[in-house]
């Protein structure tokens, strides 16, 4: 059976992308602390208990999934902009794109007597279209210990070349097993799955995932997260959730209105009352530069 790569808490960037390029996965030790996990508890466990199994059977019938973290917790939010995290998730998704975005973020509850999911692809989210580039970058914080027992993420290493209809044998899926407070992280194109859980405890973990600053993100963070609600987060999680041109041109938008009585073309951090800061909008430095150049 093959094995994952263990990589410590500060391993560089260049060195968890190699790992992520070779194998499709690699599991970070020992990142955060049992206090920062007891603090995230605190904060999540309200919504966790009041969230119901899943209704199918990939989703899982004794599986819950809670989402909306970027606005839920605050200790949520630390671990999306985790510097661990984003460095290596920049550098392996920028041969695709200028920015990367948040694409989801969901607490991942497996109860005893879960069944094991479907080996999958996270990219099969956009469809079976993207065969020839990488869409993501995704990470499951551990909350609890991940075991063999009770259902530790089953991954397929150097699986994310294989033709979408690979018959993946039994030899070939390893368990992402590790300690509370490390972290698995793996591509979007990694056949993974969620492990059954035969033990008497649950297996708690956080699908953090970031995806394409392009595509189009599974849990919708406009709606997750208002402008009412972004305008209060760091800029850098503005930005993760989509409150930032894309690329050059992508994300402008018209503000509702009497006529004359907004620009006509704004980006998306408008809405947050940013009116100066688009420096992530390919250089462009005010709202009169962006509306000239949108006119050509």
């Amino acid at each position: 059976m093959p094995e994952l790569q263990h990589l410590p808490a500060n391993a560089d960037a260049s060195t968890i992308v190699a790992a992520v390029e070779q194998d499709g996965a690699v599991i970070l030790d020992n990142v955060i602390s049992p206090e920062f996990i007891a603090a995230l508890r605190e904060e999540t466990d309200p919504y966790m208990d009041n969230t119901s199994n899943g209704d199918d059977p990939f989703a899982g019938f004794k599986t819950t999934r809670t989402g909306g973290l970027l606005v839920r917790s605050e200790k949520c939010r630390e671990l999306i902009e985790h510097a661990t995290i984003l460095n290596p998730c920049r550098e392996f998704l920028a041969p695709f794109c200028e920015k990367v975005q948040l694409h989801l973020t969901q607490i991942i509850r497996i109860r005893p007597g879960e069944t094991a999911q479907a080996i999958h692809r996270d990219k099969w989210a956009w469809g079976k279209h993207l065969s020839h580039l990488e869409p993501q970058f995704n990470t499951i914080w551990a909350l609890t210990d991940f075991t063999a027992e009770n259902g530790a993420t089953q991954v397929v290493p150097g699986s994310t070349k294989w033709p979408d209809d690979q018959d993946i044998q039994p030899e070939q899926v390893t368990q992402a097993e590790m300690k509370a407070g490390s972290v698995l992280i793996y591509s979007g194109s990694v056949f993974h799955g969620g492990g059954a859980n035969s033990s008497d405890g649950d297996r708690i973990g956080i699908n953090i995932t970031y995806a394409l600053g392009w595509l189009r993100q599974e849990e919708n963070q406009y709606l997750s997260c208002p402008p009412e609600l972004a305008k209060d987060l760091s800029r850098t999680l503005q930005e993760l959730a989509g409150y930032a041109m894309g690329q050059y041109a992508l994300g402008y938008y018209t503000p509702p209105g009497a006529p004359g009585e907004e620009p006509e073309v704004v980006p998306p951090q408008y809405a947050l009352g940013i009116r100066k800061d688009l420096s992530s909008m390919g250089g462009t430095g005010d709202l009169e530069a962006l509306q000239r150049a949108l006119q050509t």
